[in-house]
């Protein structure tokens, strides 16, 4: 299938998350660092997340100092390294995927200052070319992000913004604002693959965050079993799970693609 320029970018990620809706189900986002467990099983898996039921993956840029990251992320992450995984090659495999057939919007998570070192204008430039969707940038909060953000908005590309449960309302809204394509809502303080308690603390959280919201929310962090999906499923447009899908790489494609449907299946309201 081919992707056209107009169904790319921010228009593809908000079509991802239209059409998960009109399923009557919310929309379910998969991680996987880019290049493991190794640069040549990376393509196999990645698009076993798409064949399980995938509607966005997430990419991993690995980087060295991954502080939102908990130790299954960090491990994946230097083991990439190691393999000599730059951000130049997490570009080139969004173009192979892309050429595999892989449609789902792309999304690359990754830090700042690989992505300053790149340059700005070069890696939006890239991300564009080579059939990037969107930009999670962790650790760039939206005061800073006018440079990277009006290159993005240039090039059509999605600039997600992160709210922490410590967010205040008043920057909520700000940050809610500032985001394009959906909001990443961290569901609770602490890193990445730690687990997650879907109370109603969480639930009440997220009704305040909607209220603020101009575009779909999503909840990652934590995530990994189909119950705790479903509790979450009224309160969210979205529902990111990384760090599990992480620990099941080495398992293969098979198991990646049967893992995910079962999280597909959580994903439908009313269910």
């Amino acid at each position: 299938m081919t992707i056209t320029a107009e169904q790319t970018g921010v228009a593809a990620v908000e079509r991802a998350f239209a059409r998960a809706h009109g399923e009557n189900r919310c929309a379910l986002i998969t991680y996987l660092t880019a290049g493991y467990p190794s640069p040549d099983e990376s393509l196999a898996l990645i698009s076993a997340l798409q064949e399980g039921g995938a509607d966005l993956i997430e990419l991993g840029v690995p980087f060295s100092d991954p502080v939102a990251d908990g130790p299954t992320i960090q491990r994946a992450s230097q083991a990439a390294l190691a393999a000599g995984v730059t951000p130049s090659a997490c570009l080139e495999l969004a173009a192979r995927l892309r050429e595999r057939g892989v449609t789902a919007p792309l999304v690359l998570m990754g830090y700042y200052n690989p992505i300053h070192s790149y340059g700005l204008d070069a890696y939006t430039r890239d991300c564009a070319r080579m059939g990037v969707d969107g930009l999670i940038v962790p650790d760039l909060p939206p005061e800073e992000a006018g440079p990277l953000r009006a290159l993005c908005r240039e090039r059509g590309l999605a600039l997600i913004f992160l709210v922490a449960p410590t967010t205040g309302e008043e920057r909520l809204a700000s940050i809610a604002s500032a985001t394009s394509g959906f909001l990443y809502v961290v569901s609770r303080l602490g890193i990445t693959g730690s687990a997650l308690d879907a109370t109603g603390e969480l639930a009440q959280r997220l009704g305040i965050i909607r209220a603020h919201a101009r575009t779909p929310v999503a909840v990652g962090f934590g995530i990994s079993r189909p119950e705790q999906m479903r509790a979450l499923v009224p309160w969210v447009d979205g529902l990111i799970v990384g760090s599990a899908v992480v620990e099941r790489a080495p398992d293969g494609p098979d198991a990646l693609r049967g893992y995910v449907a079962e999280l597909r299946a959580a994903c439908v309201c009313g269910e």
